[in-house]
């Protein structure tokens, strides 16, 4: 050890120690823009609404249910995840209407749009963990190999936690000529990682970045970030407003319901297709991520409070991150969607369609779905429902037989 190694701070050499998957701490410029943002307060970015970030309640409580051995079961599909076979052979042609969209498995989206490739929160990696052999597991194999998907115009991440933005895939994917537009202080862990500066877009919200004739828009979210144990909230979240010559995408990331859905869709709106977090929520966590409700919701405040457009379910099916089953986000959505008189589509993983053209609307996840526990949004009996005024009794819902 030299002397001017003696000097430096403790702190600093933790954090050379890092190990990469970490990613990087925002210094320098960057740092100098997240003190100057307008959504940054008391040294941390601040939610659009009041969120806590932390799960309420008893720990103990949520560990029982959470490792209790019937409640793992129900959180895992009882088969073979159906990943469609076909999807580089269905990408070969462009959109007959211009727009297509193809999910990959939780957030990761490839939306064709007017000619342009946009790639929303890739992550082909086996685990959302920053270790190889610890973490959440992937449910399902990747649709398509990372290398075989083709030239990609636009990388969009909307925050940095694992199971949005993922080392092994933005290492594969620094070596190819796409952009990268991510939240303010982002860019940080990617330049880390070996994307050079000049092809980073980092927006705070309501900053657009233009690329390939197509405008992205950071919009406001309600959530939190951190790939740390000690989560500084020094790199922003965001959804994403996504506009070409002929249409409207846009992509939520994860967030909790918040009324500035409504704002995003007077300003951006209204949209051809969204991409809505329907999954991983939580009663122990309902600030930071949407029930399928609230999806719902949350969807038609984009389209100016009427149904509009398509909304696909996105956040669920792919990894084990809350208590619900593993099917009950789509059973949910499903549900909200007829209630709602609006148009959704459920692709199985890998499938792509067009929301002008023929959805695909099937319950695919019937077939590999263990029982679930009595749905709370299908009980809904009143006191008169029944001789005596008592409340009904529902069974498990078997979604496996009603195929």
């Amino acid at each position: 050890m030299t002397g001017a190694d003696y000097f430096v701070p403790f702190r600093t050499k933790l954090r050379s120690m890092r190990s990469e998957p970490f990613g990087a701490d925002p210094a320098g410029a960057r740092m100098q823009r997240i003190l100057s943002s307008p959504n940054f307060a008391d040294g941390v970015f601040q939610n659009p609404l009041g969120a806590r970030t932390r799960p309420s309640g008893s720990t103990l409580e949520f560990a029982k249910v959470y490792f209790q051995k019937e409640q793992r079961v129900r959180r895992a599909p009882a088969g073979t995840v159906p990943v469609h076979a076909t999807t580089l052979a269905d990408l070969a042609a462009p959109p007959a209407t211009g727009l297509r969209l193809t999910w990959m498995g939780h957030s990761s989206v490839l939306a064709e749009i007017d000619g342009r490739r946009v790639l929303f929160d890739p992550v082909w990696g086996e685990r959302c963990s920053p270790f190889p052999f610890v973490g959440p597991k992937r449910l399902h194999p990747v649709p398509v190999p990372l290398t075989t998907l083709g030239p990609v115009d636009v990388v969009v991440i909307s925050h940095d936690h694992y199971d949005h933005l993922d080392l092994p895939t933005i290492r594969a994917l620094a070596g190819t000529d796409t952009v990268f537009a991510v939240p303010l202080g982002v860019g940080a862990h990617l330049e880390r990682w070996g994307v050079a500066p000049d092809r980073l877009r980092e927006l705070d919200w309501n900053e657009t970045a233009k690329v390939n004739g197509i405008s992205l828009t950071a919009t406001p979210a309600r959530h939190f970030c951190g790939r740390g144990l000690r989560n500084n909230q020094h790199t922003l979240w965001a959804s994403w407003a996504v506009t070409g010559p002929e249409h409207r995408i846009y992509h939520s990331g994860d967030t909790g319901y918040f009324p500035g859905f409504q704002d995003i869709g007077a300003e951006h709106g209204p949209f051809d297709a969204t991409m809505i977090q329907i999954g991983a929520y939580s009663e122990y966590w309902p600030d930071i991520h949407m029930t399928p409700a609230e999806g719902m919701r949350a969807h038609l405040d984009l389209q100016g409070g009427r149904p509009h457009g398509v909304m696909l379910p996105i956040h669920w099916g792919t990894f084990n991150l809350a208590p619900h089953a593993w099917a009950e986000p789509g059973e949910w959505t499903k549900d909200a969607a007829e209630e709602a008189e609006q148009a959704a589509a459920f692709p199985r993983p890998g499938e792509p369609f067009e929301p002008a053209g023929t959805l695909p609307v099937e319950p695919w996840w019937r077939a590999v779905s263990a029982p679930m526990a009595a749905p709370q949004w299908r009980t809904t009996a009143t006191p008169d429902a029944v001789p005596g005024g008592e409340p009904v009794v529902r069974r498990d819902l078997d979604v496996a037989g009603e195929r």
